[in-house]
Order: structure tokens, then C-alpha cells, then sequence
């Protein structure tokens, strides 16, 4: 059965070429769930340097604490924290270095959580499709 001209994939990562298990398939969702709380927690933890737990600018400041780390940290070591402790990286689907450009839109779409919800059958959320990166195992 196929979906408009497509065969349906027999892994996630097929279609992009990746293989379907080790090093370089598709990171799959528990690694990825236990990289953003490890990526938030950070966040957190450093933003109670700038704002008490308990006050209202806490609670914009740990999603902009995120969102630099997420930008400083995957152009410079090819992931978040969260992402590297737990074995993965980002690559952008053209090879190469990721850059700047695509963990900025990746960020700026992560935050907005919904995109992040939204996977297609690759298990690339929304913004990473936008981006143009894949989450891989390292």
C-alpha cells in the first residue's frame, strides 16, 4: 500500500538514506525526550543565576537560557548537552557543518513546542524538517 507516491519506509531514517540501527540512524524518541529534559533542567538551573526560582522573570528567562545554550552549543560541538550525554548529534541533511542558521529556526520552532509534536514518518519533528537537520546517533 502506498501513501500518494511513496512506499511507506521500513525504518525511520530510510528515505534520507540513513541506516537502521548504530551509528548515524535516526535517534529515536526516548533519547530525544530524555536530551530536552536534560537541556531544560540545565537551563533552569543557570537561570536561577539570573532570576529567583520564584519570581516572574524566571519564567522567561529559562527559555532564553535554552534557547542560547541550544544555539552556542550545536554549531560549536554538533548538539545540546542533552543531545551528547545521551549519544546523539545534529547533522544537517545536505553533509556538512550545521552552522548557525539552522539551529536558530530549530531553536526558535522548538520553543514554540507544537512543532516539535508534529513528526513525520522519518521521526523528524517539524523543526527539524524546517531546519533541514536530522538527530542522529552518534
Amino acid at each position: 500500500m502506498t501513501f500518494g507516491d511513496l512506499d511507506p519506509s521500513k525504518y525511520p531514517g530510510e528515505r534520507l538514506g540513513l541506516p537502521e540501527s548504530g551509528s548515524g540512524s535516526v535517534a529515536r524518541a526516548g533519547r530525544r525526550i530524555a536530551a530536552i529534559f536534560v537541556d531544560w533542567g540545565s537551563a533552569m538551573l543557570i537561570s536561577i543565576l539570573f532570576a529567583p526560582f520564584d519570581s516572574p522573570q524566571y519564567t522567561w528567562v529559562t527559555p532564553l537560557v535554552f534557547g542560547v545554550l541550544q544555539v552556542a552549543f550545536i554549531p560549536t560541538i554538533g548538539g545540546s548537552l542533552g543531545h551528547r550525554l545521551l549519544g546523539m548529534q545534529l547533522a544537517p541533511l545536505a553533509g556538512g557543518w550545521v552552522g548557525v542558521r539552522r539551529p536558530i529556526v530549530r531553536t526558535v520552532l522548538l520553543l514554540l513546542v507544537i512543532p516539535a509534536l508534529v513528526w513525520d514518518s522519518d521521526q523528524r519533528g517539524f523543526h527539524d524538517k524546517v531546519a533541514g537537520t536530522v538527530l542522529i546517533r552518534r
